[in-house]
């Protein structure tokens, strides 16, 4: 039997129409996930039909049949170096040595209301610790340059658009002929430094992440499905704890309790599942519509999940508009669940930076502004303390259709604490 291999959980974000897709296929198809006759059986229908392509003009005639040979086609534009490109939503950067360089797609992902810019303090909050950033079709926007053209002003400049992560820039697998300026990059870390210049090489040198499986079962479901012949399959990413058959559950706040009969990933059978593992399991005498996306499951001889009445939390604030006051309401993401809740207490002011209290009950926040506060949940929520259960104790804040602030969770009060408390006797004098 082989080598067991570890999980690692890759989150691939842009902009619309940034690549993202071309470059996964891309990887997957060098790494050798397609089947090699399933590759010449296409390559020999598309030569059945397609003849190639012709380009008669004055500069001179062209053809071809790939894709590559297009590019290698294109003649560059005629620009009046005294004005600087000017393209819809896009811009133009002057950087040192290399000249007028379109950087558009970059500028428009990061630039507000850029996907990119949005999906950045989402990355903290889902425990993403580092960011590659890849160019796709950078060879093509850039000319051939020389081996000693400073190209170091466009790895400051990208490294600004992410400031805070670590800034790995790399191209596809192989290293285009145009690329030949790039001398690749180096990480120097205490587990061991790495370098390369392709972006197989920046895979292989990721670390996989220190995980616990000795605390207690915590999965949150992604989706439930009905399966014919099987029953009710409920999916999700083991964040802590282990999966077993034959385990009993207890789903939060759906306050359901099911066995597990079987356990799947990527269609095959497992006996035991650990953090990291993106699972499919069959569970008992549990119908579809009695679960939904949200809920966590837990073991439930072993620190059970429940849903909770109210919970402290340490935000910041990133982008609002207005005053933020007793009240209000936004939409919390937290793991798989997407639920309303309501500031109910605004307790401290808190520096940003240093987490210094600079207030206590301040009346309002507004953007920049770090503070400890008590959300109640309008609907049922399960959440966990970020000291506990980290995965399940972080979440982005959303409201006018971006995240204008992104915090922790240091405690919660469950309703089970709260039903104790209420039915505690009362004591005679």
């Amino acid at each position: 039997m082989g080598k067991e291999r570890i999980h690692i959980n890759l989150v691939i974000i842009g902009h619309v129409d940034s690549g993202k897709s071309t470059t996964t296929g891309h990887l997957v198809y060098k790494c050798g996930g397609i089947d090699h006759r399933t590759i010449e059986k296409y390559e020999k229908a598309a030569t059945q039909w397609f003849k190639g392509w012709k380009l008669k003009r004055k500069e001179g005639h062209s053809n071809g049949r790939t894709l590559l040979e297009v590019l290698d086609s294109l003649l560059p534009p005629v620009r009046n170096a005294s004005k600087p490109l000017r393209l819809p939503l896009q811009d133009v950067y002057k950087i040192g040595g290399v000249g007028t360089v379109p950087v558009g797609k970059i500028e428009t992902g990061v630039l507000k209301p850029g996907m990119v810019l949005t999906f950045s303090p989402a990355k903290l909050t889902a425990e993403v610790k580092s960011i590659e950033m890849h160019h796709q079709g950078l060879q093509t926007a850039l000319p051939e340059f020389s081996s000693n053209t400073p190209v170091c002003n466009y790895q400051v400049l990208l490294k600004m658009f992410v400031g805070g992560f670590s800034c790995l820039i790399r191209i596809g697998a192989e290293l285009c002929r145009k690329m030949q300026w790039f001398k690749g990059w180096k990480l120097k870390r205490k587990e061991g430094h790495s370098n390369g210049r392709t972006l197989l090489e920046v895979l292989d040198s990721l670390l996989p992440p220190v995980r616990n499986a000795s605390k207690p079962l915590r999965l949150p479901l992604q989706d439930v499905y009905k399966i014919g012949g099987v029953g009710t399959v409920p999916v999700g990413k083991i964040e802590t704890g282990v999966l077993k058959p034959g385990m009993v559950l207890t789903f939060s706040p759906a306050k359901l309790t099911a066995e597990v009969k079987s356990i799947e990933m990527h269609h095959q059978g497992l006996q035991t599942a650990l953090p990291g593992h993106n699972v499919g399991f069959n569970i008992k005498n549990v119908s579809v519509k009695n679960l939904r996306r949200g809920d966590v499951a837990g073991n439930a001889q072993q620190d059970p999940p429940s849903d909770v009445s109210s919970f402290i939390a340490q935000i910041i604030m990133l982008n609002h508009p207005g005053k933020i006051k007793v009240g209000y309401s936004p939409v919390l993401d937290c793991h798989t669940t997407h639920v309303s809740c309501r500031f109910a207490e605004l307790r401290e002011k808190l520096d940003r930076r240093s987490g210094k209290k600079l207030e206590d009950w301040p009346q309002y926040l507004m953007s920049g502004d770090g503070a400890t506060i008590k959300l109640v949940p309008n609907k049922p929520l399960c959440v966990e303390s970020f000291f506990h259960y980290p995965p399940l104790g972080r979440f982005a804040v959303r409201d006018l259709k971006q995240t204008v602030a992104v915090g922790v969770i240091k405690s919660v009060e469950k309703v089970d604490q709260v039903k104790k408390i209420s039915q505690k006797p009362a004591v005679s004098k």
